[in-house]
């Protein structure tokens, strides 16, 4: 057996800690799909709820709204804090979080309660997310092998995402609201001592105090800029909105020059100076930024303009999802074929094509043209997305992964966040001139029916006749103006994406020293002689299921902080 082949079985063996890898990686999905399920699964269940607790506008707003909220702020807070007391222990403590906020949320009888319950699930998410990631860093030293896991593990988020809003449709069919949290609690059950027994333990760089006042400001920080974003994406521009913004953007400013002034930061912000991470987590970015808010206006195009029901509205979506499955589980052989560079730029290319595609869209239905739509949609947007997180992953150090894993994740939250309120207001702009001079329409119903296109429905049916006629005709015509002119927007963004990812290395470059450090990897290393020498080229044995492709792979990898790893 060659040298190489001998220390990745040894690497392997390291990471596994006394289980298999595989299994550890079956742990991990499942704890992904809870959280990806629970960040949908309560928007089926709102109007019922309204209808029990009887919450005001804010209530409501802050019972849908607490979960991402707290858990896009805290990410990068549990990130650190797993690489600093264990993974596996934050991991732990965010399944029982995670259960007993579910029974909290499942049997509230008021609306400030279920808020409580709800802000405790995004705490739990908070620590599964960034966890999940790290570890399974860990678990794969393989480049290779982690590329297939990833791949894998991005699948199962797609279908949570579309599991959530079925799932809660069908509980809310045969049992009351709380169900839809209530199913939470024996998967945590379960989850718990399995997690215990087969996932291992793994620390990073344990060097000087954790710092607590870096943490609580980065969260602080993130907290106020995603609550700021949010309250643009909904078209407020007040001081509520401009408020915490700018406070958000001067706590992370301040946390961003502590960190640098401090010997042993919480956050070795050295990763972004390299070109794969800084790009990758602007992939990730970028990609969120162009493509959420189309979710959120062709959900309104399928039911408003189209008449289908949330029902045949889902249906329509549902290809979007196999083929972002699809993309995910073909994504370790296509990184393997293409390298980050081709395979980040191809996605967001196919993705851009998919949008240009859907400016076809009319007034009248055309299921051919969604459905070839929304397959290279899902397709290319879940390629991209594959190979960026795949990167940014690859090129942290070990050390950092729970760390860098947070840092994508916030990456993910924030350029949705901003791509609501961005697209949104394109769309806005696009589709309010439409109705300002409506004839026989007005001019106060005008000014009302320019918020939304369900606003303008509701004032032509309360005109009625010719008039009312009018304006919903106006209206819907506006509207596809204004979903046209948002597509070609979200094209050029993604066609700037595929500029941005030519930074990423050419191949995918996997390096036979990297050991797993930590708890986990008792095993020591292979023997210096037995790897190649620096300045050499090997060619490593295949991963399972990705072919016998030989791979050029880099003998030596540059110290932290030292330089681009590949």
């Amino acid at each position: 057996m060659s040298g190489t082949t001998t220390a990745a079985a040894l690497r392997r063996r390291a990471a596994g800690a006394g289980a298999n890898r595989w299994v550890v990686l079956v742990v991990l999905c499942v704890s992904l799909l809870l959280v990806a399920v629970d960040a949908t699964v309560l928007h089926v269940a709102v109007p019922a709820v309204t209808e029990d607790l009887k919450p005001g506008a804010v209530e409501l707003l802050w019972i849908v709204d607490a979960y991402p909220l707290v858990c896009a702020s805290l990410l990068i807070l549990f990130g650190t804090l797993g690489d600093r007391v264990g993974r596996r222990r934050v991991l732990l403590l965010g399944y029982t979080l995670f259960g007993v906020a579910s029974a909290m949320a499942a049997f509230a009888d008021d609306a400030h309660l279920l808020i409580v319950a709800r802000a405790l699930l995004g705490v739990g998410g908070a620590m599964i997310m960034p966890a999940t990631l790290s570890i399974l860093r860990q678990v794969f030293p393989d480049r290779r092998e982690r590329a297939l896991a990833i791949g894998i593990w991005s699948a199962v988020a797609a279908v949570g995402a579309a599991v959530g809003p079925l799932l809660g449709g069908f509980l809310l069919e045969h049992f009351w609201w709380g169900s839809v949290f209530l199913v939470n609690i024996p998967l945590m059950l379960v989850s718990l001592p399995v997690g215990r027994i087969l996932l291992p333990e793994s620390k990073g760089d344990s060097d000087g105090p954790w710092d607590v006042v870096g943490a609580l400001t980065a969260a602080a920080g993130l907290f106020a800029v995603v609550l700021g974003v949010k309250r643009l994406g909904a078209g407020e521009l007040g001081a509520a909105t401009l408020l915490p913004l700018a406070a958000g953007v001067v706590l992370l400013v301040l946390f961003v020059r502590r960190q640098r002034r401090r010997e042993h930061p919480l956050l070795d912000l050295r990763m972004f100076s390299r070109p794969a991470f800084s790009t990758s987590v602007g992939c990730i970015v970028l990609a969120m930024l162009a493509l959420v808010g189309l979710e959120l206006i062709a959900a309104q195009y399928l039911q408003l303009v189209l008449g289908l029901s949330p029902l045949e509205t889902g249906l329509r979506l549902v290809p979007l999802t196999f083929a972002a499955m699809a993309a995910g589980l073909a994504g370790a052989r296509m990184l393997r074929r293409f390298g980050p560079r081709r395979m980040v730029s191809l996605g967001f290319c196919l993705t851009a094509g998919a949008v240009v595609l859907l400016t076809a869209m009319g007034g009248d239905d055309n299921a051919p043209l969604l459905l070839g739509g929304f397959v290279l949609l899902g397709f290319g947007l879940e390629t991209t997305l594959f190979g960026a997180y795949e990167s940014m992953l690859s090129e942290a150090p070990q050390d950092q992964a729970g760390g860098a894993a947070a840092i994508g994740e916030t990456s993910y939250q924030l350029g949705a966040g901003i791509g609501i309120a961005l697209l949104g207001s394109v769309m806005n702009a696009a589709y309010a001139p439409g109705l300002s001079q409506v004839p026989g329409v007005p001019a106060s119903a005008s000014a009302a029916a320019a918020h939304s296109l369900g606003e303008a429905y509701e004032v032509a049916a309360r005109l009625g006749g010719p008039a009312g006629e009018a304006l919903r005709l106006a209206a819907r015509h506006s509207f596809v103006h204004g979903l046209h002119v948002t597509l070609l927007v979200s094209a050029g963004l993604l066609l700037a994406g595929a500029a941005m990812a030519l930074r990423l290395p050419r191949l995918m470059h996997c390096d036979p020293q990297e050991t797993p450090s930590g708890p986990a990897s008792a095993p020591s290393p292979a023997p210096s002689g037995s790897a190649p020498a620096s300045g050499t080229t090997a060619e490593a044995s295949p991963a399972p299921g990705l072919g016998s492709t030989p791979m050029r792979m880099p003998a030596q990898r540059e110290s932290r902080g030292s330089g681009v790893k590949v």
